[in-house]
């Protein structure tokens, strides 16, 4: 039997063949020039970062973690303000904070200074800002001057109030007489002291919650709206049912920023009441002012602030931890 061969063309390229392993076209690719020039990219984006985030960063950690480390270790020290010496106690500090008689006063004061302010601001807002979404006359005018209280300082708006009310010739006083209501003694009697600064409280920082509960009204689409009407749903069916869950992501970010704000609030405080009258309006905030100014007791002083941070932390924990499970992202 004869085998005939089949010449093959001049200048084609050998067939693969099963011995000379994979054919060329599954080859993988040449993955070293990629990997430099993948290299080469995360380094260059490394050093934009660095360069663009490295003076933030710097200034965070010289102006805010410093000075937090060093509170701490001013905690454990017995240091009056402008003493040359100080005598280190440990947890002294803290020991007695915690067994003062005042403690508990001044924690139930901070606790029900934040709940009404947070809360009442909270709701009060989002009523504020379902008003201010629907088409009104002036409605840009209405807008600013909600607004326009939060851009002011808090000590002009707490002296601004101390004059309102006033129990002789303060306007609270005369509103109140026009419904046949004495003024109470909003100076000395508990706990007219402390519902007069959450009253000024919730009035500085309503329009900055309306404003943000405004914004978040706003995107919530109308198609969804609409749909709603179509089915027949009233319109507080509509705002629980629709409105109030998307507007979860606003709540949350609200409800952590007012908190934490709420707990450090010290201005209108200072102004109106400087923590009194005995102590009834003395926040852990306040506290820590008065002992390390008026007292001058800047290591106990430290260990209020370091307790404050950490209830600051705790609460942003737990918030972050258990509240953001219900918040519904669009």
């Amino acid at each position: 039997m004869t085998t005939v061969v089949t010449p093959r063309p001049s200048g084609l390229p050998d067939a693969p063949s099963a011995r000379a392993g994979t054919p060329p076209d599954r080859r993988p690719p040449a993955t070293r020039p990629r990997t430099r020039l993948g290299a080469r990219r995360r380094r260059n984006a490394l050093l934009w970062a660095l360069l663009l985030a490295g003076p933030n960063v710097l200034l965070i950690l010289v102006f805010v973690y410093r000075p937090l480390l060093e509170s701490l270790y001013l905690s454990t020290l017995q240091w009056n303000l402008g003493s040359p010496s100080a005598r280190f106690v440990g947890l002294g500090n803290y020991v007695e904070w915690f067994t003062a008689p005042t403690t508990g006063r001044i924690v139930t004061t901070t606790l029900v200074f934040t709940v009404a302010t947070v809360g009442g601001a909270m709701v009060l807002g989002l009523g504020l800002a379902l008003l201010l979404n629907r088409r009104l006359r002036f409605r840009g005018v209405a807008r600013t001057v909600a607004f326009a209280p939060y851009v002011l300082s808090g000590f002009a708006v707490g002296i601004l109030w101390l004059f309102m009310f006033d129990p002789r010739y303060g306007l609270v006083q005369e509103l109140l007489g026009w419904v046949g209501v004495a003024s109470p003694a909003w100076y000395t009697d508990r706990p007219w002291p402390l519902v007069m600064v959450i009253v000024v409280y919730l009035w500085k920082n309503l329009g900055y919650v309306a404003l943000i509960y405004l914004a978040g009204l706003q995107a919530v689409p109308q198609d969804l709206r609409d749909a709603a009407a179509l089915d027949g749903a009233s319109s507080a069916r509509t705002l629980r049912s629709i409105v109030l869950p998307l507007l979860t992501p606003t709540t949350f970010f609200l409800l952590v920023t007012m908190m934490l704000s709420s707990l450090q609030s010290f201005d209108i405080i200072k102004a109106m009441t400087q923590g009194g009258p005995l102590g009834s309006t003395t926040t852990l905030m306040y506290s820590i002012y008065e002992e390390s100014f008026v007292n001058g007791r800047a290591g106990y002083a430290s260990a209020v602030a370091t307790v404050l941070f950490l209830v600051l932390l705790a609460v942003t924990a737990v918030q972050m931890r258990y509240v953001q499970r219900k918040v519904h992202y669009a």
